[in-house]
């Protein structure tokens, strides 16, 4: 087994309660963690025996612009979708930060993180 990570994800999207937060758009933070078995790829050295990085980025990213009102939402679909689409990822684990949020306080972020293990998800 390994590890994959993807690190501090910058982008701009337009979750939250607030009906400014769809209209002005914040920035975001996130981290993505799977779980995989990297045996294969470490010997062939083949793209195709691996999670393509690329493509858990382009999920984020696919994810990121479906505004939603709540981040535990936004990173539950970016959770099924690695799940569904890397048969060789054993679980996923997702942190989503809002930067700067409009809760009235001087805080840096607020964030949500949830992992998803495989064996909890129900195919359909």
């Amino acid at each position: 087994m390994g590890k994959i990570y993807l690190k501090n994800i910058r982008l701009y999207a337009f979750h939250g309660c607030m009906d400014e937060e769809e209209k002005i758009g914040s920035d975001y933070v996130v981290n993505v963690v799977v779980d995989t078995n990297l045996d294969q790829s470490s010997k062939s050295d083949q793209l195709k025996d691996t999670v393509d990085y690329v493509a858990l980025h382009s999920i984020v990213k696919s994810e990121m612009e479906q505004r939603a009102k709540l981040l535990e939402h936004v990173a539950d679909r970016i959770l099924i979708r690695i799940i569904k689409e890397h048969p060789s990822v054993e679980k996923a684990t997702v942190k989503v930060a809002k930067k700067n949020p409009p809760i009235g306080g001087n805080v840096e972020e607020v964030a949500v993180k949830r992992e998803l293990r495989r064996s909890a998800l129900k195919f359909n």
